[in-house]
């Protein structure tokens, strides 16, 4: 069989699995919403549920679930303020001030990975943010994390004992950061080859999602997990305190994270990390991005490409 062909039957398998698990992961994720608006929400069609990545609630508005890229309105009449408020307050467990930190950044870590999102009016006090009150909108990002999507990528990366530095590139929302985590999942737990001690610097707790010290995505038997800070000094942290085999990172977007990937490349370590662009050609276009490539710390891009529900993923050689 073709290995276009087996990556498009794996393709229409992750979909169909991706579609199973988004059911499950929304009804968990929905547990945080006021009772009329969840009604609301899980009374989506099945095939529309399995399609929803986020819930979106915006004062005055009806609730709208996002189906694949497109916004569907949903009945339980327009989000009140006491809406927004009861939904934060379900998120931090009626402890507010327990998130706080999260709160300053735009967002709340939810259990089983979930993300809520926070838009309102910013509270500053010296210069910083130091919360939001009067939230405007929320958005409710469902995770859910199939296995079995790394495929023909994991078999590129395997370099005898230890990994070629890939870096995972697509637009926003097609998925890097599910991939990610499947691929650390797979080197950590050591399919496909030797298991490889995986440093996880997870800024905004998106891949290993932390609840009370436990990640809430299976990142493998071998991985150590730093979040609540920059990736740049998470990086160093892991390098200089865990021995690792490999350094992964979610979405490289500033000058010291690629600081950081060069010293760890200098120090032997292998690097898996993702970026935002649709392509090498995209990414040479931003001086960030063009600098990251310059430094010839990554032997290869994996692209990945969305059509319909389905995702395929075509690997460039960099260097």
């Amino acid at each position: 069989m073709e290995a276009g062909m087996r990556q498009e039957i794996l393709g229409r398998e992750v979909a169909a699995a991706r579609g199973r698990g988004r059911i499950e992961a929304i009804r968990q994720a929905a547990a945080v919403l006021p009772d009329r608006l969840a009604r609301a929400v899980l009374a989506l069609e099945g095939d529309e549920l399995a399609q929803a990545e986020e819930v979106r609630l915006r004062l005055d508005r009806p609730v709208t679930v996002n189906l694949g890229g497109e916004e569907r309105e949903t009945g339980g009449g327009p989000v009140m303020e006491e809406d927004l408020r009861q939904v934060l307050e379900n998120a931090s467990q009626a402890s507010a001030h327990t998130v706080l930190d999260q709160v300053r950044n735009g967002y709340v870590t939810l259990r089983g990975g979930h993300r809520l999102g926070l838009c309102g009016t910013v509270a500053r006090h010296g210069g910083e943010t130091t919360t939001l009150r009067y939230l405007t909108s929320l958005a409710l990002r469902v995770a859910c994390p199939v296995e079995g999507q790394a495929g023909d990528l994991l078999d590129r990366m395997r370099a005898g004992e230890g990994m070629h530095s890939t870096l995972i590139l697509a637009p926003p929302g097609v998925g890097k950061t599910t991939l990610l985590r499947e691929l650390v999942r797979c080197l950590s737990d050591g399919v496909g080859g030797p298991p490889l001690r995986v440093g996880l610097a997870d800024e905004r707790g998106e891949v290993a999602a932390l609840w009370q010290g436990r990640p809430q995505f299976d990142v493998g038997r071998h991985t150590d997990v730093l979040d609540g800070c920059g990736k740049a000094e998470g990086l160093t942290i892991l390098l200089r305190g865990m021995n690792p085999q490999v350094l992964a990172a979610d979405e490289i977007t500033h000058p010291a994270d690629v600081r950081a990937m060069e010293e760890a490349a200098g120090c032997g370590v292998a690097l898996l990390a993702t970026a935002h662009a649709a392509g090498v050609d995209d990414l040479r276009r931003r001086p960030v991005y063009r600098a990251l490539l310059e430094s010839g710390v990554f032997r290869q891009a994996a692209v990945l490409e969305r059509r319909g529900t389905v995702r395929r993923t075509r690997v460039e050689v960099l260097s």
